[in-house]
């Protein structure tokens, strides 16, 4: 099921963003979104934020960069890793909602998807 960076959120409130019926629908299942990478940290990845627009900056590296509120976090498969690109890119995997902080980067996301594969769109 392809899933766009509109079909996110249904609005905000003061408890911040509402998840979308679309998005808390496919909660667990598999879903298909095209993105940006944002800008990483190291070339290599295993796991990147894909964004709705390409964006210039390093979003951990400048307390002024403009970061969207529509982000996924991407994980890849244990093990594999993929390189940096600024072109567009395919993502098919299980997406998890829902607030999580990752133990190992301490990055915290509410919108995962975990990557079956990832490709990158010429």
């Amino acid at each position: 099921m392809s899933l766009k960076f509109s079909e996110l959120y249904a609005g905000k409130s003061v408890r911040g963003l509402i998840l979308s019926k679309k998005l808390t629908d496919l909660n667990g299942h598999r879903v298909e979104m095209k993105g940006y990478m944002a800008p990483p940290l190291q070339p290599r990845l295993d796991f990147f934020v894909l964004t709705r627009v390409p964006l210039a900056l390093c979003p951990f590296c400048s307390s002024d960069a403009d970061w969207p509120e529509d982000i996924v976090v991407i994980y890849l498969p244990q093990g594999k890793t993929i390189e940096a690109t600024e072109k567009p890119v395919r993502v098919v995997g299980k997406l998890d909602v829902g607030p999580y902080t990752d133990d190992k980067t301490g990055f915290v996301s509410l919108v995962r998807i975990y990557a079956e594969r990832v490709e990158v769109i010429n």
